[in-house]
């Protein structure tokens, strides 16, 4: 009993050695997108918005001052007589700076307790990032590599000459050669030429 290699398109090899090259190079710019955007999150949390956060507090602290100092004017300063001045506005003004100063206050300890969870969550992101930067940078060309030897050994397959003179791929007879790839990959063995 005899089987016979059926060799028809070793351009399919090509088109998936070059469509596995595509995602290898796509994978990694997306990676390397993943990686910048990810930085700039976390410039924004422990950078931007601690730095925003800390100038608001010194901005709104400066605002209290300047109420408390604008409400003791108004009750020295504005008296008729016996009478004790409301000093509405400067109370509404007081009021609000409080108020500004407290979110402000509230804002920055959400920034200093966030802070070490985002950079841990970062830091477990690129660390699966750099597994499969390694699969891309390692494996992907580890592929192409073996997809390359199948092909050239595919081509060497066809153009191998048969006892009779005549080349395997083009008479349609595989030729009676056994032929070994390499370690890893499976042997290629041409079916038996009947002696007769």
């Amino acid at each position: 009993m005899s089987t016979q290699a059926d060799v028809k398109s070793v351009d399919t090899l090509a088109f998936v050695r070059a469509a596995l090259i595509a995602y290898a190079h796509e994978s990694g710019q997306a990676v390397a997108d993943v990686e910048i955007e990810g930085q700039r999150g976390i410039d924004f949390i422990t950078v931007d918005r601690a730095g925003y956060w800390k100038a608001e507090i010194r901005r709104a602290a400066e605002a209290v001052n300047q109420a408390i100092k604008d409400l003791e004017y108004c009750r020295a300063y504005k008296k008729v007589g016996d009478n004790t001045p409301s000093c509405i506005e400067e109370k509404k003004a007081l009021e609000k700076a409080r108020k500004r100063l407290a979110r402000a206050e509230e804002k920055a300890e959400l920034v200093r307790r966030w802070t070490p969870v985002v950079l841990q969550q970062f830091r477990e992101a690129c660390v699966r990032l750099v597994r499969f930067r390694e699969v891309l940078d390692v494996e992907c060309p580890r592929a192409v590599a073996a997809i390359d030897r199948k092909i050239k050994a595919l081509d060497d397959y066809r153009t191998v000459t048969g006892p009779q003179g005549r080349a395997g791929g083009a008479s349609g007879e595989a030729p009676a050669v056994t032929r070994q790839l390499d370690e890893s990959e499976e042997k290629a063995v041409a079916p038996e030429i009947d002696d007769a």
